[in-house]
């Protein structure tokens, strides 16, 4: 059993109920439609909410014990997401099938971290968007969530490398409060990316 299978079997949800504000802002700004996809989606904060907002949702994780809070939470506020369990070391990628990819505070050793970034490039729709917000590097010395690893957090470069070619709605890296749950709480140091694929692609 993986430790967050383990973690996500409490009662409570320990990243809360309510979705990440930088998620919820550029949604607002943005006014995405059509399918999302969620990687690292955990107990669903993030996935319901964009169904809220009437996108068609499917939440990727491999805890099976954060994907049923996830569809429970579907249930409590009255939308629909669908669930796959889904180890993103094994992952398929279809290729412009995803109007919106989000990752909220999804952290992987580094090789992973790179192929699931080429998998996100690949999957999203010509038009479509990635959205996340992770911490940085720098983050360690905050003690507010996230990784103890360098290994597992984010540096600017890797977005900058992977989406050249993409038009970059917004960039930040620095400090941001957060309080989501128990695991994220008070001043960290984050990374936020909004990157837009092309509608035309280059030959």
């Amino acid at each position: 059993m993986n430790q967050w299978n383990t973690r996500f079997q409490a009662e409570n949800y320990v990243y809360g109920k309510e979705p990440n504000i930088f998620l919820a802002e550029m949604q607002k700004k943005l006014q995405l439609s059509g399918n999302a996809l969620c990687i690292a989606e955990g107990e669903g904060r993030n996935g319901v909410f964009l169904a809220e907002q009437g996108m068609y949702v499917t939440a990727w994780d491999y805890a099976e014990s954060g994907l049923k809070k996830a569809k429970n939470l579907a249930e409590e506020r009255r939308v629909k997401i669908k669930t796959e369990l889904v180890d993103l070391n094994e992952a398929t990628w279809k290729k412009d099938h995803w109007d919106e990819i989000v990752c909220i505070f999804g952290h992987f050793p580094e090789e992973l971290r790179k192929k699931t970034l080429l998998g996100v490039k690949e999957a999203v729709k010509p038009g479509g968007y990635y959205i996340t917000e992770v911490y940085s590097q720098k983050q360690i010395p905050y003690n507010s969530g996230g990784p103890r690893d360098l290994n597992f957090l984010y540096t600017p470069e890797e977005f900058w490398q992977t989406f050249a070619d993409w038009r970059i709605l917004h960039f930040f890296m620095g400090e941001a409060v957060r309080h989501e749950g128990e695991l994220h709480n008070g001043l960290s140091h984050v990374i936020q990316f909004v990157g837009q694929k092309p509608s035309i692609q280059a030959n």
